[in-house]
């Protein structure tokens, strides 16, 4: 039987977007998804932190909207989530353009890898997961009309909140004291071939020719992809990007 589609209009990182999943997806993944947060809900009786981890390109941002908006279509079923992004999290352009880290063991501007791990202010966000568990914050968001950091620019005082990003399961310095925060995750795995074209497609709307994006994808994007996928500890679940888009739950528990 061939599967049905639905259209969905969102606003991504102050982008408007129209994506498609499937019904199938929709009900076998992600709303048993949003069911295993609401009973997370009421066995901890507090406040929930739940991650959406994925390589670069594969879509977490987006996903998480969606299951933002399904949580609410289906208050009826399930708790309400908010979706945070850790992209806001990053260093400004104007620390990163003054700023000096070290790749292969060369020293460079830090805006040369801009989205790499290095590039993230990673206590910053520590603070602010913690503080989003006990009374609430304010959020810092990343805008890619900008392209830049808008600090504390969403209140979030939601009791269960779906933070999405490429780095939260990183088994490297720093990047382990976000780990521990999260109370479920999931990891969202996909094709190398499939990341390296949408993340140059990406670049080229953002105004780059398809000669620099590919540069920049060499340079930067494929590494960042390779250290999540190859140094990412494993998830409570794992969802697979397909070539069409659409999602699939991986049976087992990914490997770490």
């Amino acid at each position: 039987m061939e599967k049905k589609f639905l259209t969905y209009k969102m606003e991504v990182n102050g982008l408007l977007q129209e994506v498609k999943f499937s019904e199938e997806t929709i009900e076998t993944v992600f709303m048993p998804f949003l069911h295993e947060l609401t009973d997370l809900k009421m066995t901890m009786d507090r406040k929930v932190i739940a991650y959406l981890v994925a390589p670069p390109g594969a879509g977490k941002s987006t996903v998480a909207k969606l299951l933002e908006r399904l949580s609410y279509e289906r208050s009826n079923e399930v708790d309400t989530i908010r979706a945070l992004g850790i992209d806001g999290y990053q260093f400004t352009n104007a620390y990163m353009n003054i700023t000096n880290v070290e790749r292969d063991g060369k020293q460079i501007l830090m805006r040369d890898i801009k989205g790499a791990p290095e590039t993230f202010d990673v206590d910053l966000l520590v603070d602010k997961i913690r503080e989003a568990r006990q009374e609430g914050t304010d959020w810092n968001v990343y805008d890619r009309k900008i392209h830049d950091v808008l600090p504390d620019y969403w209140s979030v005082e939601e009791d269960i909140l779906l933070i999405e990003g490429n780095y939260l399961l990183l088994k490297e310095a720093g990047w382990t004291n976000v780990r521990v925060l999260s109370d479920y995750s999931v990891f969202i795995e996909a094709p190398q071939d499939i990341l390296r074209e949408r993340l140059i497609n990406r670049k080229i709307e953002g105004g780059l020719s398809r000669e620099d994006a590919e540069r920049f994808y060499e340079f930067s994007d494929s590494k960042n992809i390779e250290r999540v996928l190859k140094n990412s500890a494993r998830a409570d679940e794992t969802w697979k990007l397909l070539p069409n888009g659409d999602f699939e739950k991986q049976c087992g528990i990914r490997n770490s």
